[in-house]
């Protein structure tokens, strides 16, 4: 099974409310850009690694990546303006290998564990799209468009939380955003949801993602994230 990490470092981090982008501040001393990679360069049964970042920190990345001398990552991709963008330089880059395995990981999620790349890769051998995710703990409402009025409640046994990595095979993330683009309405945050919504056939497989896995959004999560780095995962 041919499999590579995409990392997605393209995103400027602007509600961290800081000056540098989430993916270049120091978490333990090194970036947390770095503690993404180096899980996926050191895990077995990831063959290789690609990178996609914007177009202004191209030179940055490749200078990170020399200096971790990481074998495994092949290519600093430049993404775009929106996160879809940074996930379609990576399916384009591998179009000649519609069978590979694609691991989408978010470079702000530092500590992804080699336990949750090693499930998703042998869920991988079930479907062609699968998904992390945690189950939702507090009750979810539906509010109205201005966030005012609760509309509903919904059932939370049913709901989890979405993390990273997700993987597909690349024929069919390929296709899920080939029939999204021609559609005027299109808009799109997570590419599971893009499977899902323009490839409805298409089962999305879940597997149990971990509260350490958590996604650096705001300044106040740098510290959070310090902490559980100094604590061993259970």
């Amino acid at each position: 099974m041919d499999t590579v990490g995409v990392i997605l470092a393209a995103g400027s981090g602007s509600r961290t409310g800081l000056s540098t982008p989430k993916q270049f501040l120091l978490l333990g001393g090194k970036t947390v850009l770095e503690h993404s990679v180096r899980t996926f360069c050191n895990h077995p049964g990831i063959d290789q690694v690609v990178i996609v970042t914007s177009t202004e920190f191209l030179d940055k990345v490749k200078g990170i990546v020399k200096a971790n001398g990481w074998a495994k990552v092949t290519a600093v991709l430049a993404g775009g303006k929106e996160r879809f963008d940074s996930s379609l330089a990576a399916v384009r880059h591998f179009k000649d290998k519609p069978d590979m395995v694609m691991l989408f990981h978010d470079a702000a999620r530092p500590l992804v564990s080699e336990r949750i790349i090693t499930d998703t890769l042998k869920a991988m051998e079930m479907y062609n799209a699968v998904d992390v995710a945690i189950p939702a703990v507090d009750t979810i409402v539906q509010c109205d468009a201005d966030g005012k009025v609760m509309e509903s409640i919904q059932e939370r046994r049913l709901l989890w939380r979405m993390q990273t990595p997700q993987g597909f095979r690349q024929r069919t993330i390929q296709e899920a955003y080939r029939i999204a683009l021609q559609d005027p309405r299109f808009t799109a945050t997570d590419d599971c949801g893009t499977v899902l919504r323009y490839l409805p056939a298409e089962k999305v497989g879940i597997v149990r993602g971990s509260e350490r896995n958590v996604k650096l959004t705001y300044a106040d999560d740098l510290s959070l994230l310090e902490f559980l780095l100094s604590r061993p995962e259970r």
